[in-house]
């Protein structure tokens, strides 16, 4: 390709909205264009990266077996409604009406449409295991699109979906996307982690994501460098303590706290470690029938609720957070110095994080405006409640497999793979007949990949002041030619024609800056748009048989000889670099 048959679109600075890196240095690179409020147009450029990406997921998918199709964006409600996801689903699904009143959706996902697709033709147990994949457009109407592709309501997706004869074959095929995705992610150069994480709102019963590991990422990642143990922190469990609790050395009292209501102001107030106060937070859950459990939830003041794992209590799923008037009316008191002491057990269920099991003589609330209690036990002055994991880990915990500890990176989630089980076959009815002839339910797997937001983690993980760092197997162009006074020296112009010819003869993606522009603008364009290996040709250089290089991400340009550069290229190319 030659920059004067191409569109380039580069801008000096990004756009004053732009709230993250990926996303103002793809503004910049000419890789996007706000279309409206996440949505954008993939420029020639950045379509080249885009089209990369594809290409190697669509490369693993086959291998490992799996056939492509392509579904409809636009999917008819009466499937939505028969999995019952019309209405769970909530306004991110945008629904509309077609000239006939029908109702539709633009579909975010496609477990509905490939079940019903399954269904209609697979009906015997010979025909399965089939697994089915599609790169396809999506609609999610995102409430506050940011960051983005990173966050955008029009993304490109791979998702992949199984269907088995058996458990036992869902979990082989499982493993072998798991195989696959970490293929995928190794092929296309990132640092990336798979962690165990939670099924959220498509359901299943285990499910593992693909993170590109990288600072600005809006997951945390607990892991254990001692292991190969690595869960979302939502999943993640807290390991319960393995000391004793100490014998109580204070007799609890009533003590004034005014207007400290935070339990890092109370533990400042009373001089005592903020790990020693206790907090409270109250939730309510409403059932089906009018039943409505108010409940605290009993944590360390260091500690962070884990809305998911508390969420998981048989007792209070679901629940909300309690409003002012609610806890003022079942514990008589303002939220901030709320506790558990001396409570109506009949009112008031009480759950505590299993951290709490090794503490005596803690600090709580006194269920009265401006005090606190000190010197608080379990079994003394309160009865013991009942324990759960109901906290985010932290660094430092114990791994929960037993090898070493634990530590917290950031992540940008770009891919998921679920066991769906039976949930959506069995909505939808999809069955096939097994080798005795009776109607058995299907067992199935989802597998997504997120291809526009791999490319804005990607930036977010490769990028420099000066642009765009990506591997080379991404990046729009693999080299770039920079020849010095190409529209001035017919020697330079040659040489460079020459060498384009010849990289393109071997297969280099590879670029030449034709413009008639100075050198400093051609650098700094091919820097920023993220080309990882640049050749520069100039008159000085060739009078001596040589080219100038430089990768990259390197300091200082090194000289080549100019028969050799075909070959270095392409052993840099080789080594992935």
């Amino acid at each position: 390709m030659r920059t004067s048959q191409f569109f380039f679109t580069t801008l000096k600075e990004a756009p004053a909205d732009a709230e993250v890196i990926s996303q103002k240095m793809m503004l910049r690179a000419g890789y996007i264009k706000r279309s409206a409020a996440g949505i954008y147009t993939w420029m020639p450029l950045g379509l080249r990266v885009l089209r990369k990406v594809e290409a190697i997921i669509r490369e693993e998918m086959n291998a490992a077996g799996a056939l492509e199709l392509l579904m409809p964006a636009v999917q008819p409600a009466e499937i939505w409604q028969e999995s019952g996801r019309w209405v769970q689903y909530g306004p991110e699904l945008l629904r509309f009406k077609d000239r006939h009143q029908r109702d539709f959706v633009i579909g975010p996902t496609h477990e509905e449409v490939i079940t019903d697709v399954v269904r209609r033709d697979v009906k015997s147990y010979r025909q399965l295991p089939i697994h089915l994949y599609q790169i396809q457009t999506k609609f999610r109407d995102e409430i506050r699109p940011r960051f983005g592709v990173m966050r955008g309501r029009e993304f490109l997706m791979k998702d992949g979906y199984s269907f088995h004869a058996s458990f036992d074959d869902l979990q082989r095929e499982y493993g072998n996307m798991y195989a696959t995705y970490s293929r995928i992610f190794s092929r296309l150069g990132l640092k990336f982690r798979a962690v165990a994480a939670d099924t959220g709102s498509i359901g299943g019963t285990g499910s593992h994501e693909f993170h590109v590991l990288a600072d600005s990422g809006e997951d945390a990642i607990a892991f254990s460098p001692a292991s190969e143990f690595a869960a979302n922190v939502e999943l993640a469990e807290a390991v319960a303590p393995v000391t004793e609790r100490p014998a109580p050395a204070q007799t609890m009292s009533k003590v004034a706290t005014p207007g400290k209501m935070a339990c890092a102001d109370v533990a400042d107030c009373l001089d005592v470690p903020l790990a020693r106060v206790v907090k409270a937070i109250a939730v309510v859950s409403e059932r089906e029938g009018d039943t409505t459990t108010f409940a605290l939830l009993l944590l360390r003041g260091d500690h962070e609720l884990n809305e998911i794992k508390a969420g998981k209590i048989p007792a209070i799923a679901p629940f909300r957070f309690a409003s002012e008037s609610e806890v003022v009316a079942h514990l008589g008191c303002q939220p901030g110095y709320i506790g558990p002491v001396a409570v109506d057990p009949a009112k008031v269920a009480i759950f505590a994080d299993r951290s709490l099991m090794a503490m005596s003589d803690f600090v709580c609330g006194a269920n009265e405006a401006n005090f606190h209690l000190v010197g608080v036990n379990f079994g003394r002055d309160l009865p013991e409640p009942e324990y759960h994991d109901l906290r985010n880990v932290v660094a430092g915990d114990p791994s929960p497999d037993g090898k070493g500890t634990l530590e917290i990176c950031r992540g940008i989630e770009v891919g998921h793979i679920f066991q769906l089980r039976q949930k959506y076959a069995k909505a939808l009815d999809c069955c096939y007949l097994d080798e005795s002839g009776k109607s058995q339910v299907m067992e199935m797997g989802c597998y997504g990949i997120g291809v526009t937001r791999i490319v804005g983690a990607a930036i977010e993980q490769g990028h420099d002041e000066r642009g765009i760092v990506l591997p080379a197997t991404i990046a729009p162009f693999a080299a770039c030619i920079v020849p010095m006074g190409y529209h001035k020296s017919d020697e330079v112009k040659a040489a460079a024609d020459a060498l384009y010819a010849e990289l393109r003869q071997d297969g280099i993606d590879v670029v030449l800056d034709d413009r008639n522009e100075r050198p400093g603008v051609m650098f700094a364009d091919m820097e920023l748009i993220g080309v990882p290996h640049r050749i520069v040709v100039g008159e000085r250089g060739l009078k001596e048989g040589q080219l100038e290089y430089k990768g990259r991400t390197d300091t200082e340009a090194a000289m080549l000889p100019r028969a050799g550069t075909p070959a270095f290229l392409r052993e840099r190319l080789c080594a992935g670099s």
